[in-house]
């Protein structure tokens, strides 16, 4: 009986010995795995927390990029000189030329005023204001003239560059392409930017020459768009495409603002005419009727105050129907 009591102890104790192993054993596994699991689960957070340090960094570094950007081109904007009015109006003029022909406008006013038998003074003041004012005036009118053309085919441009871009081109080739096909003053434009890079200079800096040209803030945004692309990477024909589709969207809103201000531009010139429409119509019928204005003291200052008054108002209504966009 020994033998068998004995082997039936072993067999019991060597069951017990499982029955007590078995769950550490099993409670190891699942350990394991909960320690897997959470080891994943922090790689997982590394590497999420890692992506966005990197995207935090990227977005400081465009930031940074656009601020620089701004302060530069918001610098040169904000003095123009005599030389770059007449670059940006798209005139070969030189200052030296400019400033000869203003002089030679004002000798001829003064002629005409002497002429006509007017006081030396009076004669000094319309040849000095008019040599100086209207020359500017015509080189602002060429300017506008020429910044709204630009912006009417750069929406057109940047969508040739973002189907460039698409096609596989590089940007080189598709700013190539619009240099070759896009109308003036686009065409010269680019293809000033493009001369820009061949004598060694980097996209950045060769872009720079279209805000030296068209000082707006669409030609800022193309230039902010590129130089974030050139130093931070990034998708070019997406970001082109969101410009492209915000120059339209500015080009819509400023012709909404000016159908809207149509009106009070039609009430300025109205206001303005009837004066003068109503002095050569009583002049027309009562010759000497408004001559005391002319040939006494009194009357030449109250026509003096009534042009003063006149080009006040004119001034405030053409500021209120002024609208940045």
């Amino acid at each position: 009986m020994t033998p068998l009591i004995l082997a039936v102890l072993a067999a019991v104790a060597v069951g017990a010995a499982g029955f007590a192993l078995a769950p550490a054993l099993m409670g190891g596994s699942r350990a394991d795995k909960r320690m897997k699991a959470l080891q994943g689960d922090i790689q997982a957070n590394r590497r999420n927390a890692d992506a966005a340090r990197t995207r935090d960094s990227r977005r400081k570094e465009i930031q940074q990029t656009l601020r620089a950007q701004t302060a530069v081109l918001e610098k040169r904007k904000k003095r123009v000189p005599l030389q770059d009015q007449l670059y940006q109006a798209g005139m070969k003029l030189k200052r030296g030329a400019f400033i000869r022909n203003s002089v030679i406008l004002g000798l001829i006013l003064f002629v005409v005023c002497f002429v006509l038998q007017l006081e030396l003074i009076y004669c000094l003041v319309f040849a000095v204001a008019g040599g100086y004012l209207l020359p500017r005036m015509y080189v602002a009118r060429r300017r506008k003239k020429y910044q709204n053309a630009f912006l009417d085919e750069l929406p057109n441009a940047v969508e040739a560059i973002v189907r460039g871009v698409k096609s596989g081109l590089p940007l080189n080739d598709s700013m190539r392409l619009v240099a070759k096909e896009a109308k003036e003053p686009i065409k010269t434009d680019f293809q000033r930017v493009l001369d820009q890079q061949s004598v060694g200079k980097t996209i950045q800096e060769a872009v720079l020459t279209l805000y030296e040209r068209v000082p707006l803030p669409e030609v800022n945004f193309f230039i902010v768009v590129i130089t974030v692309q050139a130093q931070a990477g990034g998708n070019l024909s997406e970001a082109l495409g969101n410009l492209s589709r915000v120059l339209r969207n500015r080009k819509k809103m400023k012709a909404k603002v000016k159908a809207m201000s149509s009106e009070a531009k039609a009430s300025a010139g109205i206001i303005g005419s009837l004066p003068i429409i109503v002095a050569f119509l009583v002049s027309l019928t009562t010759p000497t009727y408004l001559l005391p204005l002319i040939q006494t003291p009194i009357g030449n200052i109250m026509l003096g105050v009534a042009a003063i008054m006149m080009f006040l108002g004119g001034f405030i209504m053409n500021r209120m129907i002024q609208f940045d966009i």
